[in-house]
């Protein structure tokens, strides 16, 4: 049930989610997938927005599942998720605690490291990355390992907006390590290789961010998936080796790309990074 829960998911399309998660209800399943797929409609809510309507299909859901069952994990771990969207993180947190032993508990690995991930989102992003990443590294199923990767970014994000460059660095070292080997999306791992480059240049190694930024934005250009936040990275790296004119040219493929309202600073820096002109 678990991987066509997964299958069934697509985050870019949330209205064709809860279409496909109705449809299975309308199918004659056990309360106990009855009790899953509610979880998972809930989330939809969530994302929504409409956190009543989320805490309602997790009362339904936590009616029909038993108090050991991968159900109750989901339930769990839905209402955390609820509750952190909506700004009540301390409450929260003993949710995700909770679904991350109750599923140690089943051997479900996989809702045990997602439990951790948001733990993590949440408090004690260190030890609970720790935890995460140690489950998912003894585990032999290539899902769960491949949670690795989108927890070391969490936690290098957490370190480099506390201005900890040079532990945000070896954490997205690390996922891109991870994503390389185990990502299905060669955009995700382009996302990584970003993350390192932006690390490297806040430590003031702005020329190893350059190559980084190069091969990034040649998948782009190869994969036909733009990415204005490449260009930038890589605007602001030659920038910063005094490459002007490649700077100038990434700041207006950014330009190009972003909206200007999205992050406003960062757009006014490109559009001086683009008004150069050599001579």
């Amino acid at each position: 049930m678990a991987d066509e829960l997964r299958e069934m998911w697509d985050f870019a399309d949330l209205t064709a989610t809860g279409e496909r998660f109705r449809a299975r209800l309308a199918e004659p399943i056990t309360d106990a997938l009855r009790a899953e797929v509610l979880t998972q409609l809930a989330r939809v809510e969530g994302l929504r927005g409409d956190f009543a309507a989320g805490h309602q299909l997790l009362a339904d859901a936590e009616a029909l599942a038993g108090p050991d069952s991968s159900g109750r994990v989901r339930v769990l771990l839905e209402r955390g998720r609820l509750l952190r969207s909506s700004g009540a993180e301390p409450e929260a947190l003993p949710l995700f605690a909770a679904a991350f032993v109750l599923a140690g508990h089943r051997g479900d690995e996989y809702l045990a490291v997602d439990a951790a991930h948001m733990a993590a989102l949440v408090d004690s992003a260190e030890e609970w990355t720790r935890r995460g990443v140690e489950l998912a590294r003894r585990s032999a199923d290539p899902l769960v390992r491949a949670w690795i990767g989108p927890l070391m970014n969490n936690l290098g994000w957490e370190h480099h907006g506390a201005g900890r460059f040079t532990e945000a660095l070896t954490a997205f070292q690390h996922a891109l390590n991870a994503r390389e080997q185990t990502e299905d999306d060669p955009h995700e791992v382009e996302v990584a290789r970003y993350a390192v480059a932006r690390t490297l240049r806040a430590l003031g190694r702005p020329a190893e961010a350059v190559e980084l930024m190069r091969r990034a934005v040649e998948w782009t250009r190869t994969s036909g998936v733009p990415d204005g936040w490449f260009h930038e990275e890589l605007a602001e790296d030659c920038a910063a080796v005094e490459r002007w004119a490649e700077a100038a040219e990434q700041a207006r493929l950014a330009l190009g790309l972003l909206d200007a309202n999205q992050a406003p600073e960062r757009v006014n820096r490109l559009r001086e990074l683009a008004a150069f002109r050599p001579g």
